[in-house]
């Protein structure tokens, strides 16, 4: 198939992703994730479409939810609702533990690219995943007077309120992560993963660049 870029979402680019790394070298494949999810949460730098990717490819993802590592626990979760703490984002214990280790090897000075690089490694996920940018860009949702973090519109709202515009914050000032415009201008080929165009692939074509 030649050289392939990717850009991806979470639950629908991992499952055809699953199916695109049979067929395509891993020296061949980059993978470009959304950031656009990410927030922090417990003092945590979370990446959720990014670790749906991830767990896909180390084959530990739960196909049942599609997110999530397969047969974790949530001992932690209760014991933070135990001391008044918010838990309506679901992370297991071992989901945790990934968000654990990002969140210090980012603290240590690495960039989110090199972090996801570790952990893929550290996973056995074969794949190039890349994030779109190491500089943040955060999708956010207006809902009339409203300006929500969209895991906080998408998840803890359930996505009850009646959207009236979307931001990509951060945007302007971000340029894509290292090695993502090369991959482009060489790919004989780029696909777009059947993830959500507004809240998945557009953040990325957002970035200065990138489009």
């Amino acid at each position: 198939m030649g050289r392939v870029v990717a850009l991806a979402g979470g639950v629908g680019a991992a499952r055809l992703l699953r199916g695109l790394v049979k067929v395509v070298s891993p020296e061949d494949l980059v993978i470009v994730g959304n950031t656009g999810d990410d927030f922090e949460l417990h003092g945590l730098h979370i990446s959720p479409d990014l670790d749906i990717v991830m767990y896909t490819l180390a084959g530990i993802v739960d196909e049942a939810k599609g997110w999530g590592i397969a047969g974790d626990t949530f001992h932690c979760l209760e014991m933070l609702n135990r001391l008044g703490f918010e838990t309506w984002f679901k992370l297991g214990d071992q989901d945790l533990g990934v968000n654990l280790v990002r969140t210090r090897l980012l603290r240590s000075g690495m960039t989110l690219s090199r972090a996801t690089a570790e952990l893929c490694r550290m996973l056995d996920a074969k794949a190039r995943l890349v994030p779109m940018s190491d500089d943040p860009v955060r999708t956010k949702i207006l809902a009339g007077q409203l300006r929500l973090e969209f895991q906080e519109y998408f998840v803890k709202r359930g996505a009850t309120d009646v959207v009236t515009g979307v931001l990509y914050e951060g945007c302007k000032e971000a340029r894509p992560a290292s090695g993502i415009l090369e991959a482009i201008e060489r790919a004989e080929r780029i696909i777009i993963c059947p993830s959500n165009p507004i809240l998945s692939v557009s953040p990325m074509l957002s970035i200065s660049g990138f489009r």
